[in-house]
């Protein structure tokens, strides 16, 4: 499937987000890691957790 294969191309690129694991979808590990690091530059600016961090929400 295209899209597994993209989240896991990015993961090898950004793997402290584990999209390889999540498929795009905010797990646990996933939204532990935004608030650690931030968002990447392949995060979608407008999904809630995203929008939350960069605007203090």
């Amino acid at each position: 499937m295209t899209r597994d294969r993209l989240m896991r191309e990015l993961d090898a690129r950004f793997p402290h987000y584990h999209f390889a694991q999540n498929k795009g979808y905010g797990t646990a590990a996933h939204l532990r890691a935004l608030r650690e690091f931030g968002a990447s530059p392949v995060h979608r600016q407008t999904y809630a957790p995203i929008y939350q961090l960069a605007f203090d929400v």
